[in-house]
């Protein structure tokens, strides 16, 4: 039971060298590496670099400051999985 929230599933596809810019969520955001390999970090905390099944949490305060594909060759893919707020945009961009 989870009164206003809602689950949202997306999966998010890097090309080779892709990456987002400095984003938070608001969000509860579970990640599942599904092909490739990706380099994820949060401010505060070190980078670290997932492959194949591996998973990564963000909690709703977390700021993710890295977020892209570890290889320059090969592309990568992930599932997100979002706890969040009903209505509420999954990714807050950062100034």
């Amino acid at each position: 039971d989870i009164p206003g929230k809602e689950i949202l599933a997306i999966t998010v596809e890097y090309p080779p060298g892709g990456a987002d810019p400095i984003h938070k969520h608001d969000a509860h955001v579970f990640v599942y590496v599904l092909e490739g390999a990706v380099v994820m970090g949060l401010k505060g905390g070190k980078e670290v670099t997932l492959t194949q099944g591996q998973t990564f949490y963000e909690a709703p305060q977390d700021v993710h400051t890295v977020s892209r594909n570890a290889s320059t060759a090969k592309p990568a893919k992930f599932l997100v999985v979002f706890v969040k707020e009903k209505g509420r945009d999954p990714v807050l961009p950062l100034r």
